[in-house]
């Protein structure tokens, strides 16, 4: 075992297999992304609101946008 590795038990929760999270190895949050490759099972915090915190933590764009619809001909007048 490395230092990031720790044994610890399976019990069953009713109908479930289940095992205490050590307090080292706690993920944030109250849901997680299971997943299971080969005998190896993962387990990843689903992080909520994570895109909004980095969006605001970029640097503005410093080019123009490109205007994209400079070829396309021109909208017709619709009544509606």
């Amino acid at each position: 075992m490395t230092a990031h590795e720790r044994q610890v038990r399976l019990f069953r929760n009713g109908r479930n297999q289940a095992l205490r999270i050590p307090r080292e190895f706690e993920l944030e949050g109250e849901e997680a992304l299971i997943s299971k490759e080969g005998d190896r099972l993962i387990v990843e915090p689903i992080r909520k609101g994570k895109l909004l915190v980095l969006l605001a933590s970029m640097e503005p764009l410093r080019e123009p946008f490109p205007d994209v619809d400079n070829d396309l001909p021109p909208l017709d007048a619709v009544s509606l």
